[in-house]
């Protein structure tokens, strides 16, 4: 496994931004021990000159761990058929113990990386720097979290064993499926599709609230990451049957593949990025009273609403249209 082109690159590139976050560690102690922006000293000033550089080669190796993300579930897809009774991303995960908490927790740094990402952006549009040692505190558990990472993709492609037999999606997410895996594909189409629309109303009702009143942030942030997990949950349980237009089926990852036109990649990309940017309008609404920060994060949190709603909107648009368009349906 470990000469698969996809496999090498994953293994080189999570080696690289752990490695450049928990390095840029000891600059950020240096910065929480001694920043003072008032100050004239030579420490100072090279603090200023050396953050910048710093902060750029983050925020490169940041962007590649979210594009990792995908990177990483398209090389489980591809290396299914090397895997006796795997037929899709489900089974590759399930090889060995290390494949879906690699998944999962790339799924969170991702959702942090974009969060460091964006309080980075902020503290670089005011003059004084007025976030630089929050964003230095959190890529400290950042870093961990990064280091933790590439540590089990390692494992779990070093622990791969090809003609291995292992369970797929119709054991993992069937209607007979164990454990979590039941839990999953549980919900019926007429609860998922109320509360849904239900959720996305409200969210965009807090939406326009911020819009027009800049108000409720925080409720709009926690309410899109739980939209975020429930749509996750609705795919598996039915969104994903109307595309496959069998009951039996609930696999989130064969939405991937060539015989269902890539619809899944339609269909998480909005999504992830409806999440992250929901997220961060309540993120960054605990900064919004610095002073150098007034009249910029209020303008902002409004352009992430926008993106927020229009992500979101067009995963209804998309996972509703084998529902109102096909012949097909499902009975509660």
């Amino acid at each position: 496994m470990i000469l698969d082109a996809g496999v090498l690159a994953l293994i080189g590139s999570s080696g690289m931004y752990a490695g450049a976050t928990l390095a840029s560690v000891g600059l950020g102690n240096q910065i929480l021990t001694n920043w003072d922006i008032a100050s004239g000293s030579e420490l100072q000033i090279r603090l200023e000159r050396r953050t910048y550089l710093v902060s750029s080669l983050i925020s490169l190796a940041l962007s590649i761990q979210i594009l990792s993300l995908f990177l990483f579930v398209w090389t489980a897809e591809r290396l299914h058929t090397l895997f006796v009774g795997v037929m899709c991303a489900a089974g590759t995960l399930n090889v060995n113990p290390f494949g879906y908490p690699t998944l999962v927790l790339k799924l969170s740094n991702s959702v942090f990386s974009s969060l460091w990402l964006l309080i980075n952006h902020v503290d670089q549009m005011a003059p004084d720097y007025p976030l630089i040692k929050p964003k230095y505190r959190m890529l400290r558990w950042l870093a961990l979290s990064l280091v933790l990472e590439a540590t089990l993709q390692t494992s779990y492609f070093l622990q791969m064993k090809p003609h291995l037999i292992a369970s797929c999606c119709g054991a993992l997410f069937g209607a007979d499926a164990r454990d979590q895996g039941a839990v999953w594909a549980s919900m019926t189409p007429r609860t998922g599709k109320i509360l849904f629309f239900l959720q996305l109303a409200l969210l965009t009702r807090l939406g326009i609230g911020i819009l027009m009143k800049g108000k409720g942030a925080s409720p709009f942030s926690v309410l899109s990451s739980v939209l975020l997990v429930f749509s996750l949950w609705a795919i598996v349980s039915y969104i994903s049957v109307y595309f496959y237009e069998l009951p039996t089926h609930h696999c989130p990852f064969c939405l991937l593949q060539t015989d269902y036109n890539y619809v899944g990649y339609a269909l998480y990309l909005p999504l992830f990025a409806a999440g992250i940017f929901g997220i961060g309008v309540g993120f960054l609404d605990r900064y919004k009273g610095l002073p150098s920060l007034k009249g910029k994060i209020p303008h902002l949190q409004r352009k992430l609403v926008i993106l927020s709603l229009a992500g979101y909107l067009l995963f209804a648009a998309i996972s509703s249209y084998p529902m109102v368009f096909s012949d097909f349906s499902i009975e509660d």
